[in-house]
């Protein structure tokens, strides 16, 4: 019970970080580069709950922000984006030679080369790869950022047991 109620919590907070995501313009005048506050919660999750409760929490924080703010590719780019990043974090963290922010740093990296995967296949122009430099630049500092601040969240959880 006590674990549902926290999950609850976590996807609200991912959720209202989404919300306020698109408010913010750090990034004007480059497509698709967001700050990706609610991956902080997916991080924190990853570590504190496990893969299932990062990626429960993941999807349906990805479907309610897309359906309020969004579209069906805008929802189709994130799951692609989340899904592998996701994965690549849980091997990562599994393997056990990566910081919070290694292990972040490489899930905003492959969450953006995730996003160019998908949007080659839609729209069928391969040519997109040229964008990927920036992507891959703008997901390492974002990932630098977002484990830096999930490394700082965790150490002040007190006791840490939330199961």
């Amino acid at each position: 019970m006590k674990k549902t109620a926290y999950m609850g919590l976590f996807a609200a907070v991912a959720i209202i970080f989404g919300y306020v995501e698109t408010l913010l313009p750090v990034f004007a005048g480059i497509p698709g580069i967001k700050l990706g506050l609610a991956n902080l919660v997916t991080v924190i999750l990853l570590y504190l709950f496990g893969w299932r409760e990062a990626a429960v929490v993941s999807f349906i924080r990805i479907l309610v922000i897309g359906f309020m703010f969004g579209n069906l590719f805008s929802i189709l780019f994130s799951l692609a984006g989340a899904a592998l990043s996701l994965l690549v974090m849980v091997l990562l963290k599994k393997n056990g030679g990566f910081s919070v922010a290694g292990v972040s740093i490489v899930g905003g990296v492959t969450h953006n080369i995730g996003q160019i995967l998908i949007a080659v296949c839609v729209v069928e122009n391969v040519n997109l790869f040229y964008y990927l430099p920036v992507l891959l630049i703008a997901g390492l500092l974002t990932g630098l950022l977002i484990g830096i601040l999930s490394g700082e969240i965790m150490k002040r959880i007190p006791g840490k047991d939330l199961t």
